[in-house]
């Protein structure tokens, strides 16, 4: 008669058999990791060659919203125009509304920097810190939302290195050449033509003040159509550009 027999369970191969997947899932884990340390090299590695791609004066950049223009089929108007074509008042204006310090600064103005760690810290509202340097980077290779606060920390090295590679003359130009001035409007060309019906060169005072102090909210703030509050920033900008001097010398 047969009799019930028990298994043989050999209990030093069972904790090794127990313990496989686990070595499985670490080894696992380092592949993914190994992954995406590639990913994140080779993304880090677009802006630094990229960087070197657009020094010459004959390459064009166009930026991240002109892209996702592209993408979508919504078409932008854009035509690129040298520096040396724009109204030196308008460059003027851009930095006395934008960045006072852009021609001393290194990429990054540390004092409104420590100021916006200040507020912060003390639970105020924060104001912007942004220099033309990182709103350049930040058009050229980044994003603008969500995750804004995870864009700042890939901004700041960015617009150091781009600031220690690029002439100040060389950033202005492109920055003039891809910021955004209305819904699908690029660069100043085009913005001077569509808000005034006249060339970048040949802006009026008050028309490139009115320009610049569009920019840090080109779909709500019209030029061509000032309300009063946007009037009088304009006259602040535009005697301030013309006492500008020193602030505007990099560009010479």
């Amino acid at each position: 008669m047969g009799g019930l027999t028990e298994p043989i369970v050999d209990h030093e191969t069972e904790g090794l058999d127990m313990a496989r997947p686990r070595r499985v899932n670490r080894a696992g884990l380092k592949r993914m990791a190994r992954r995406c340390l590639v990913v994140v090299a080779v993304l880090a590695a677009i802006p630094i060659v990229l960087t070197f791609l657009y020094l010459p004066s004959f390459v064009h950049p166009i930026s991240t919203l002109m892209v996702k223009d592209l993408a979508t089929f919504s078409g932008y108007d854009r035509r690129w125009v040298s520096i040396d074509d724009v109204s030196p008042v308008l460059a003027n204006s851009v930095i006395m509304s934008e960045d006072g310090q852009f021609c001393f600064h290194r990429g990054i103005d540390l004092g409104e920097l420590r100021g916006v760690v200040d507020d912060a810290l003390a639970g105020e509202a924060t104001r912007g810190a942004s220099t033309i340097t990182m709103q350049t980077v930040k058009n050229l290779f980044l994003w603008s939302r969500p995750l804004g606060s995870v864009r700042k920390v890939v901004e700041l090295p960015l617009a150091v290195y781009f600031d220690a590679v690029m002439s100040k003359r060389r950033i202005m130009e492109i920055y003039l050449n891809i910021a955004e001035w209305g819904p699908g409007i690029y660069g100043i060309e085009a913005a001077a033509q569509h808000h005034f019906g006249v060339s970048a060169k040949r802006l009026s005072r008050r028309q490139a003040a009115l320009l610049a102090v569009s920019l840090p909210n080109p779909i709500a703030r019209n030029p061509a159509k000032p309300g009063p509050g946007l009037r009088r920033l304009a006259s602040l900008i535009e005697r301030r550009a013309g006492r500008s001097g020193a602030y505007v010398g990099c560009l010479d």
